[in-house]
């Protein structure tokens, strides 16, 4: 195992009413420190900047007003790399902040910058230690904000494992602290079966709960990448992991990696529309690996631009793909069910033979 992501969840880290747990924080430190003794790269997706700034605004819960969330956040965010410097420092590492926004990751030149910069970081063994920019955000913080970030960012770095460190061991059949809850080793595919064993909200200072983790798991599972989610609070199960030992609940990677610009698509961007595709295109797309042409496409829904992301759906509504269009929706609307050779007589001009080329397209 050469590169890992560890993402660190809020209540493992700080709570309203005690502020950091520099204790915890030191023991996850030293297990991650263990790990890069032993060749591994590692970068951490953290978050606890809001828990960690609650105490000092006086604040006995999280807060609902987003403009006091993002006070929490600022105020915090200080006091968190501060331990993690300090408490990484114990074990001969650097560290060093990475404060990321959805837009660094939906616009491209962005989303390579920041990958350029984190693994020049560790080239230089440092330790980026990874949280969304909660004081600029503009949307409100979403539920599970911080899962669904280390899961991009393990696709970013191209990571090898991505491991959610939890309050729980993993994933169980039902609550765990109910009766006969019984601990998931492995999971093989992520079903919705599965999915609805881990319904419920988070902490009372975290973002997500099991639920959020779970979907985090499932993308990052379908980018070709393995998860892990094991307990923060017990030492020593990092290294149990890579070594081999039973720890947690594994997932298995659903397919053969893909890669970091097909990954960027399918899971950084949002859709802008939805282009629907007769059985003959779906076929050529799913089975032949195609791209897609106009004479395929049946039916245009929303506004967008050329080189923004839209969906393929099949013709009952079923999303098959997501790529990037070289035409505008009010373009497609205009040569949907042409051939190529008719789009420039149509048009008055030709951008591409291809509505979304394949290499620009991923199966979903």
């Amino acid at each position: 195992m050469k590169r890992l992501v560890v993402k660190i969840g809020s209540s493992l880290l700080a709570s309203a009413e005690h502020g950091l747990n520099t204790k915890r924080l030191h023991s996850i430190t030293k297990d991650i420190s263990d790990v890069v003794d032993k060749g591994c790269e590692v970068v951490i997706v953290s978050s606890g900047a809001i828990a960690a700034g609650l105490k000092k605004l006086g604040l006995k819960e999280k807060p609902r007003d987003i403009k006091l969330k993002q006070a929490a956040a600022a105020i915090g965010q200080s006091s968190l790399m501060w331990a993690y410097e300090h408490s990484f420092a114990d074990f001969g590492k650097k560290t060093a902040q990475v404060l990321l926004t959805r837009d660094d990751v939906i616009n491209r030149a962005r989303f390579i910058n920041a990958k350029n910069t984190l693994l020049t970081l560790l080239s230089y063994k440092v330790i980026p230690v990874i949280n969304e920019n909660d004081p600029v955000a503009i949307d409100e913080i979403k539920f599970g904000d911080n899962d669904f970030l280390a899961s991009l960012v393990s696709g970013l770095v191209e990571a090898e494992m991505l491991v959610i460190l939890s309050d729980v061991e993993g994933l169980y059949t039902k609550n765990p602290e109910q009766e006969g809850a019984v601990l998931i080793n492995c999971v093989d595919e992520i079903t919705k079966e599965i999915e609805m064993t881990a319904g419920g909200k988070g902490s009372a200072v975290g973002t997500g709960g099991m639920y959020s983790k779970l979907l985090a798991a499932k993308q990052a599972v379908n980018y070709g990448i393995p998860v892990a989610i094991i307990s923060g609070k017990k030492s020593g199960l990092l290294l149990r992991l890579l070594e081999g030992g039973k720890v947690g609940t594994y997932f298995k990677p659903q397919k053969e990696r893909i890669s970091s610009k097909k990954g960027w698509i399918a899971y950084g961007l949002k859709s802008k529309g939805m282009v629907y595709l007769d059985e003959g295109a779906v076929k050529a797309l799913t089975m032949h690996g195609k791209s897609l042409l106009p004479s395929g496409i049946s039916k245009i829904e929303g506004e967008f631009n050329i080189g923004d992301a839209v969906s393929c759906l099949n013709p009952v509504g079923k999303k098959i793909a997501k790529g990037l269009t070289n035409y505008s929706s009010e373009e497609l609307a205009r040569i949907k069910g042409k051939k190529t050779s008719e789009i420039e007589g149509v048009l008055g001009y030709k951008y591409s033979d291809e509505v979304i080329h394949r290499d620009n397209l991923v199966l979903v």
